[in-house]
């Protein structure tokens, strides 16, 4: 089961103190807009979202359908076959993706230690 492109999303206080300090570690705007309070940044593989005032925990993601650059990947697993198997492995979910529906979907788990995981489809 692949669950995607991997991003760690973090909830942060400034978020133009945050870009320069990414910046510094090598990372460039990828995606995302200032004004609308969020930024994508990327080095490499490794993608850091930037997220000012939306949630208040940092949030794993995974992006069933994509690649680290937002491309389409063929022959990828549907988010909701994700989110079947993990049900039937006794995973709760937080939020559900309709299981009926096709196309984006995501859906939210929390795991352990209260760590939000983000399964979010955009395809």
């Amino acid at each position: 089961m692949s669950l995607g492109a991997f991003s760690i999303s973090l909830a942060v206080k400034d978020l133009q103190v945050s870009k320069e300090f990414y910046e510094k570690l090598g990372f460039a705007v990828f995606a995302g807009e200032i004004e609308r309070n969020y930024l994508i940044m990327k080095n490499g593989n490794a993608l850091v979202g930037l997220f000012q005032g939306m949630f208040d925990k940092n949030i794993i993601t995974f992006n069933p359908g994509w690649d680290e650059s937002a491309n389409k990947v063929e022959g990828f697993t549907d988010v909701r076959a994700i989110q079947k198997r993990l049900k039937e492995q006794g995973i709760s979910m937080e939020v559900e993706a309709d299981e009926e529906g096709t196309g984006p979907a995501s859906f939210m788990i929390v795991d352990p230690d209260g760590n939000p995981i983000l399964v979010d489809q955009h395809v």
